[in-house]
């Protein structure tokens, strides 16, 4: 139970993603009560860089939190924590004396320096049971050497000892907080493949791989303690929590439970099944998604590179203005759209080729090439099931969040393709839901508003295109060297 003081509280919830940096404050029942929302830019200056400017990306937060708590009003004065939340592998660099930043936010997106990388894939069984993680461009520490190599700043600053190093929320902590930490919380220190996942630590050997000095790096912390204080608009408000974005989202629902698949469909697109410890699959992510004195909770994870930004990448190619607001109706009318072979942003998991050309096979035009790549989304989510399986008893649902899973067609196909059900919620912010949540010390009451099921449906077409999907992109994969799981023709959806 929660008791009537802690329902009173309310709880800021810090969200930085890749369009926008929001907050939103909750009272200690997970009701929202306001909301604010500043956009980023997002640069892509040469193939392969996506980046965000720092002191912009800083001050958007900053807007976020002052406006919302304009907008609580004289509730918001009952703030009692805030929890903050940022994209895993998106990371920068600063100057630890004076604060200011000397590189771009170098997003996760970003493959800028995967031919470096490249050197390292003799080590790849290694780097993966140190990090639970596949080698790839993604994560930060190609990013953190590529700084190193080619930015004046920054070797300057490590000249003089003023260098730090890290992930985003690293740095917004600092800047954020009146006292300044350097810290790194587990879930965003893991995505840059230099953070044992089992000692959960900086690692010796995998910093000297990458020729990375650790005290550059900002100390180890938990997920879950008194960080330092915000203070904005008249308030100190104390900062207890700091984790990913698709780490929070985990529980924007409360306590996860492991029978449930839980998907997040924003930039990009996971799926998260619990684990009491690290599970090392051969082609998914074993993540820590949150540790604090008393354990960690872990999941074994899959992503999906290009989910909306596959959808915006095909808008920029085709002319297509507002293509999602489109696209519920083009998915109900379209029933036969050709194949997408999805490599936007690199092709992830469980097949791993950053390099994959993305491909439309069969005719249509735009409005079924979008409905290719919206089922292309689906069909990597249900390969990301299936691998997961081969370790995890099947699951009993699935629950989407994030804004793509407000395309009704979408969740429908999930469910028709998995032969499960498909729970979505009315409010589909689940990072922003899971910060209060944790914030509010995981109270074992954490009511969930109204929801909808879609239940899975004999869709024989939509399974046979899927076979068809799959056999065509593992073909294209032979050609290119990725990672391709264990796969046999009865494994999958059994509606044929």
């Amino acid at each position: 139970m929660i008791s009537s003081s802690k329902s009173n509280a309310l709880y800021l919830a810090i969200d930085q993603g890749g369009h926008a940096s929001r907050a939103i404050v909750f009272d200690g029942l997970g009701h929202q009560i306001a909301r604010a929302e500043v956009a980023i830019t997002t640069a892509t200056p040469k193939p392969d860089w996506v980046e965000h400017e720092a002191g912009e990306m800083l001050d958007s937060v900053r807007q976020a939190i002052a406006t919302v708590i304009q907008q609580a009003g004289v509730r918001g004065k009952k703030i009692r924590a805030a929890g903050l939340a940022t994209q895993r592998a998106s990371m920068v660099c600063w100057d630890k004396l004076s604060g200011e930043p000397l590189s771009a936010v170098i997003s996760w997106q970003d493959r800028r320096h995967q031919a470096w990388l490249a050197q390292l894939a003799p080590k790849q069984k290694f780097i993966h049971r140190h990090t639970g993680l596949m080698l790839s461009p993604h994560y930060g520490g190609s990013k953190i050497r590529w700084c190193l190599d080619h930015l004046v700043e920054v070797q300057q600053a490590l000249e003089n000892g003023r260098l730090t190093i890290g992930p985003l929320a690293s740095y917004l902590a600092f800047k954020l907080l009146r006292q300044t930490p350097l810290l790194a919380d587990p879930a965003n220190a893991s995505r840059t493949q230099l953070w044992n996942i089992e000692q959960h630590d900086w690692d010796p050997a995998l910093l000297a791989l990458y020729q990375i000095p650790g005290d550059i790096l900002p100390p180890a912390s938990f997920s879950h303690q008194h960080f330092g204080d915000i203070e904005i608009a008249g308030q100190c408000i104390p900062l207890t929590v700091i984790t990913g974005d698709q780490s929070a989202a985990l529980f924007g629902w409360g306590e996860p439970q492991p029978d449930t698949a839980y998907i997040n469909i924003g930039t990009g697109a996971f799926v998260q099944r619990t684990t009491t410890a690290p599970l090392h699959a051969d082609a998914l992510l074993s993540s820590v998604v949150y540790r604090d004195e008393r354990g960690a909770c872990y999941t074994l994870e899959g992503t999906v590179n290009g989910a909306a930004r596959a959808l915006q990448w095909l808008a920029r190619r085709e002319g297509i203005e507002h293509l999602e607001q489109q696209l519920s109706s083009w998915m109900e009318e379209i029933t036969q759209p050709p194949l997408f072979l999805n490599g936007v942003a690199g092709l992830a998991a469980p097949y791993w080729a950053a390099d994959f050309d993305s491909r439309f096979i069969g005719a249509g035009g735009a409005s079924a090439r979008a409905v290719a790549v919206a089922e292309s989304i689906a069909f990597l989510l249900q390969r990301i099931m299936e691998e997961s399986e081969r370790y995890l008893p099947p699951a009993s649902r699935l629950r989407v969040s994030g804004g793509l899973a407000g395309l009704t067609p979408l969740c429908q196909r999930l469910a028709d393709l998995s032969g499960k059900p498909v729970v979505r919620p009315k409010t589909l912010e689940a990072t922003a839901r899971g910060l209060a949540y944790l914030c509010a010390g995981q109270p074992d009451i954490w009511p969930v508003e109204a929801e909808e099921t879609f239940t899975p449906r004999k869709a024989t077409p939509l399974i046979q295109r899927y076979f068809d999907w799959r056999a065509k992109l593992e073909k294209g994969l032979s050609e290119t060297g990725g990672v391709k799981a264990g796969y046999t023709r009865g494994s999958g959806p059994a509606a044929l």
